[in-house]
């Protein structure tokens, strides 16, 4: 199993097309199962998910934590990927103030 974690802070009334862009995981090389964890440190945020075709998530508020996702607590949206499949996590701050967004996303070949 591989294992992608970060946080990634957002500034007020911004937006991240893909919080896992350039990780060496953003693209599938293998048949593999994906499991995503992601939080944000405030409210009034959204997320959305995708995995080449496949739409995990559509664009929703993300639960509120201080701290990383929970293994396997918080370990809620999961899909199979196929060869060549683009993970996107797509992150939203509409609000007056930054949000740090944090993700854990835990790789495993099928």
């Amino acid at each position: 199993m591989s294992v992608m974690q970060n946080e990634v802070a957002i500034a007020a009334a911004g937006s991240n097309s893909n919080l896992v862009s350039g990780s060496a995981f953003e693209f599938a090389r293998m048949r593999q199962i994906v499991s995503i964890g992601i939080v944000a440190s405030a409210t009034g945020s959204f997320v959305s998910i995708t995995a080449g075709s496949d739409l995990i998530l559509e664009e929703s508020p993300p639960m509120v934590l201080a701290t990383m996702p929970i293994i396997p607590d918080h370990m809620y949206y999961n899909d199979l990927m196929e060869v060549g499949d683009r993970l996107v996590i797509r992150a939203r701050n509409p609000t007056g103030g930054s949000i740090t967004f944090r993700f854990i996303v835990q790789v495993n070949p099928v």
